[in-house]
């Protein structure tokens, strides 16, 4: 049961750290198109909770380069927006831990994988 749920919990990771990466870097591109729209460092809180959510999951069962990976880029992407939301300063941190959270649940996505061969 936990083997699938921690799967789960990849496919989760790996779905919603894309969405948050293309929400990131598409978003500057629709400011430019004069439709009202307006970034919502809300939004990217949501992301981070949902990745939160799904990396406790996933750190009782995955090995230490994958858990350590993951924790660093949580850590980045809250950083960022915690200075985005009290600063308002939109830094590179929430990309860069996108990106290593994609990578992390992939590496942990391909251990599953090798497990059940």
């Amino acid at each position: 049961m936990k083997k699938t749920t921690s799967f789960n919990m990849d496919i989760l990771g790996i779905s919603t750290a894309g969405l948050c990466l293309v929400h990131c870097l598409l978003f500057p591109l629709l400011t430019i198109l004069p439709i009202g729209l307006i970034h919502n460092p809300y939004i990217d809180l949501l992301f981070v909770l949902i990745g939160l959510w799904a990396v406790i999951r996933i750190i009782k069962t995955a090995k230490l380069g994958v858990i350590m990976l993951l924790l660093v880029s949580i850590t980045l992407i809250l950083l960022g927006v915690v200075i985005e939301i009290f600063w308002d300063y939109h830094t590179s941190l929430i990309l860069l831990g996108g990106i290593g959270m994609i990578m992390g649940h992939l590496m942990n996505y391909k251990n599953h994988k090798k497990k059940h061969l």
